[in-house]
């Protein structure tokens, strides 16, 4: 499965009408990592620019696509907020916009970035990635091991 970058309002369109806004979905996994590490010889490897990536896995219950990730690159900020007990990890919509050359996804379709709020999981990035993965439904982890 080849990644579609997202580069023009259009396409970020119909990437959410395709996924229906995320309704009747869920984030199923979250991967963070970044190019910073220490050599075998004690060095510290750093880049000089944003090295912090999260991909991000959704699950809905429709078909064409039932499964993506989102792929985020550059990223600029996060805020996840877990689901509070006794509550469902049900997204209901969720939107994802391109403002002042970074992307935004937020569970919240009223997100605005020039108002972040902290009541609502959102994630901020430079360069933004998706692609179909509909062969990951079930409970299965893909991203780490499970238990």
């Amino acid at each position: 499965m080849n990644w579609i970058e997202l580069k023009e309002e259009s396409e970020i369109k119909e990437l959410l009408e395709d996924f229906g806004y995320f309704h009747d979905g869920c984030l199923k996994e979250m991967h963070m990592w970044t190019e910073t590490y220490v050599e075998e010889n004690l060095n510290m490897n750093t880049p000089g620019e944003l090295d912090t990536n999260v991909k991000l896995l959704f699950q809905r219950q429709f078909k064409n696509p039932s499964v993506i990730e989102l792929w985020f690159e550059g990223v600029t900020g996060m805020h996840i907020l877990p689901t509070a007990e006794n509550f469902a990890s049900i997204l209901f919509e969720a939107v994802i916009l391109k403002q002042n050359n970074t992307y935004y996804w937020s569970d919240d379709i009223d997100f605005d970035p020039n108002e972040i709020e902290y009541n609502a999981s959102w994630i901020s990035a430079k360069n933004l990635r998706w692609r179909e993965r509909n062969d990951w439904m079930g409970k299965q982890n893909r991203y780490g091991a499970s238990e």
